[in-house]
């Protein structure tokens, strides 16, 4: 048996309010609700082919990982979402129009190759890389 990767699935990320973050993925950053489960604690958003769970600290599932993530002690380094279109300066007004500071435009390797990419820190300090397209 050999395995062959197609792409992100999912990613899970422990949160400390569920409010708070909804905005920042649904509102700003364009996921949508798919499916949820209170009874868990557990928020499936999609995000384009791939999905990302929200999972709060409170919740059943969440209890078992702990405390929140902490500047020393992160779960995570970053994550990557491949977006379109990819408008860097519109991107970063955007972004500091909802009271975020994203770092610089740089280029960077991805899976789909060299591209542009910017980094933002969500409201429980994971680091999301919105990636554009490939330019090699």
């Amino acid at each position: 048996m050999q395995i062959a990767p197609l792409g992100v699935d999912h990613i899970v990320l422990r949160i400390a309010d569920l409010e708070r973050s909804m905005a920042f993925y649904c509102d700003i950053l364009g996921c949508v609700m798919e499916r949820r489960r209170d009874d868990l604690g557990l928020y499936h958003l999609r995000a384009g082919t791939a999905q990302l769970d929200l999972v709060t600290l409170t919740g059943e599932l969440g209890q078992k990982g702990g405390g929140p993530a902490q500047a020393q002690g992160r779960n995570m380094d970053h994550f990557a979402l491949r977006i379109e279109p990819y408008d860097g300066p519109a991107l970063v007004d955007y972004l500091r129009g909802h009271g975020l500071e994203p770092g610089e435009i740089t280029e960077r390797f991805g899976a789909e190759g060299v591209g542009p990419s910017i980094y933002v820190q969500d409201p429980d300090g994971n680091t999301v890389e919105l990636k554009g397209p490939p330019t090699d």
